[in-house]
């Protein structure tokens, strides 16, 4: 059976995403996905929003 659903984008990303998680190499996947700088390929794979999540997880103000 064929999947419809799923395209070589989504791969792409799919690989961009967990290649990142593994070895936190942005520099090496900005290369492999033939971007401009480090900032588009965060941006391409959602990695700056997810920083900023991790970031203020826990984070409280006063007691």
């Amino acid at each position: 059976m064929h999947r419809q659903d799923i395209g070589t984008h989504t791969l792409r990303k799919t690989f961009g995403y967990h290649y990142y998680q593994q070895t936190h190499d942005i520099a090496t996947l900005m290369i492999l996905l033939n971007h401009s700088s480090e900032s588009v390929t965060k941006r391409y794979l959602g990695i700056e929003e997810l920083d900023i999540q991790n970031a203020l997880k826990g984070f409280r103000l006063g007691k």
